[in-house]
């Protein structure tokens, strides 16, 4: 593969070289690896030596090198590109140890062409985003971000870029969700625009200077990708991220078809967590369209041996923190399901913990609602022992418990926001504890889904009162207004500063060992 960045204004302008009658272009992509330097297990967790010996392990970074130097190797000498859709941070103990110094290392390594930035890679606001920029040499990208106003960005995260791949120039593109700024930390001076705006406004840029074959690296969702491509003319192909959607031909989980073609458009998105690589053909004809895409997502299974040397620096990099991750903290009865899916639509079995948890820990402050927006939940726990390096892999984000006071009404309005989203599967999902709440998804958002809540007082469950002040527990990211709970941000005697979230579920664990999952009904939609 020839491929090298255009870096002038004049360069852009060059000629195209004229096409040949068929012109083909492989794109091999990944997304939302979530900081899963290690191989991980069927339930998206770090996966062990067990694991691996036995075959039961899934993707890692490791595989990843193994797969696309194999691809490289067999497409020698035709073109071909590896683009990564965002969110290679926040997820394991790698990135709360290293803060993205590890992924910028092994994706260098990987040798990855583009990456699109996703919004946790404004976990640790502009500063931890731009230390990642510094470190790699491929251009990291996002169109609808106005970096003007923040020092620390601007002029580093390219708007678009152009690549030279076989005598073809390749224009690619990106957006970013505009609801990062719920979702994670961009600061004040990281202003969002439109994504369909500013994908329509840098195809013309391109088109102007005679770039014809355009791709959108995108970090917003399977289905506002699906939105892009029916409503962005002259994009050739959308690699999504975000919403962990696996797109299939072959998987009875898919949640679409590889690629979903949206009139002459294809979509693809591979998964989550290092699972799969993507894999998508591209053939051009004499005029620049599309006429055939043709791929399907690799996955990354025990047949995919790592890559010795990286495996090695991988462990090298662990050492430090293996110790504590294999500590052994409690015990399952069952399989604890965190799985996105499922915590993101209802009441699930790691919600109730991860809720009662937090409630157990604060009881006896007067406290007796708790709050967890699903989002924050990264992973299941298999069943019997149950170490810290799988709490952590569960709740990352090393987050703190919140104590506050609001009235019943912020309450349900905090209740309406978190069922706001679920058509799009969006972590504000809220998980709860001391509260039992009925909504109607038939109803529009935040126009009255919330259709009954009730509380406990004196032993009985007794509709909540809109008047009345009550005591929450929600971690600091919820308190402060993530994932849309502005509600919170005004709360009476708010105290941000409690017990790591991730500490306070061990030892709830711990406390109730050997701990067995449930439900009870406590969220019911009509």
């Amino acid at each position: 593969m020839i491929s090298r960045l255009f870096t002038s204004a004049a360069a852009l302008a060059v000629t195209a070289t004229m096409a040949s009658a068929e012109y083909k272009l492989t794109i091999l992509h990944t997304n939302d690896i979530h900081s899963r330097i290690e191989s991980i297990n069927k339930y998206d967790s770090t996966c062990n030596a067990e694991g691996e010996a036995e075959g039961k392990c899934f993707g890692g970074i490791a595989r990843i090198k193994t797969l696309i130097d194999a691809k490289r190797e067999e497409l020698a000498g035709q073109n071909f590109l590896v683009l990564d859709a965002g969110d290679p941070f926040q997820g394991s103990l790698f990135y709360t140890t290293y803060k993205g110094a590890a992924e910028a290392e092994f994706m260098e390594a990987i040798g990855y062409d583009v990456m699109a930035v996703g919004n946790h890679e404004f976990d640790d606001g502009p500063a931890g985003l731009e230390a990642f920029v510094d470190t790699v040499s491929f251009p990291v990208i996002s169109g609808n971000l106005d970096l003007t106003s923040e020092p620390l960005l601007n002029g580093k995260v390219k708007n678009h870029v152009v690549l030279e791949v076989g005598g073809e120039k390749i224009g690619i593109i990106s957006a970013l969700a505009v609801d990062t700024v719920e979702t994670s930390s961009p600061g004040d001076n990281v202003v969002f625009q439109d994504e369909i705006d500013s994908l329509k406004a840098d195809v013309a840029a391109l088109e102007a200077e005679g770039v014809s074959k355009i791709i959108a690296l995108n970090h917003v969702g399977y289905a506002k990708d699906l939105d892009i491509a029916a409503n962005v003319p002259g994009l050739d192909l959308v690699v999504g991220g975000h919403s962990h959607t696996l797109l299939s031909n072959t998987s009875d989980r898919a949640g679409g078809a590889y690629p979903t073609m949206v009139g002459d458009v294809p979509v693809v998105q591979a998964y989550a967590y290092s699972k799969y690589v993507g894999e998508i053909t591209l053939t051009f004809d004499d005029a620049g369209n599309v006429t055939s895409a043709m791929g399907e997502p690799i996955l990354l299974d025990a047949s995919v041996e790592p890559n010795a040397a990286m495996a090695a620096r991988i462990s090298e990099m662990g050492a430090p923190i293996e110790e504590m991750k294999q500590r052994v903290v409690a015990d399952a009865g069952e399989v604890i399901n965190g799985d996105r899916n499922v915590c993101r639509l209802q009441e699930c079995g790691m919600g109730n913990l991860v809720a009662d948890a937090m409630l157990d820990r604060v009881k006896d402050q007067g406290i007796t609602i708790a709050i967890q927006n699903a989002g924050g939940l990264r992973a299941s726990i298999d069943a019997g022992e149950v170490t810290m390096g799988e709490v952590l892999t569960v709740l990352p984000f090393q987050n703190t418990l919140s104590t506050f006071q609001v009235s019943g009404q912020t309450v349900i309005d905090a209740l309406e926001n978190g069922v706001s989203q679920i058509e799009e599967v969006k972590g504000r999902f809220p998980q709860v504890a001391g509260l039992k709440f009925t909504f109607d998804a038939a109803v529009a958002p935040n126009e009255g889904r919330i259709q009954e809540v009730m509380v406990m007082k004196d032993g009985a469950w007794v509709p909540i009162d809109p008047a009345a002040t009550y005591g929450l527990v929600s971690n600091n990211y919820v308190r402060n207004g993530g994932d849309g709970y502005k509600m919170f941000r005004d709360a009476e005697n708010a105290y941000d500063y409690g017990p790591d979230l991730a500490d306070v579920t061990a030892e709830f664990i711990a406390k109730n060992a050997p701990y067995t999952p449930y439900t009870d009904g406590r969220i019911v939609q009509k």
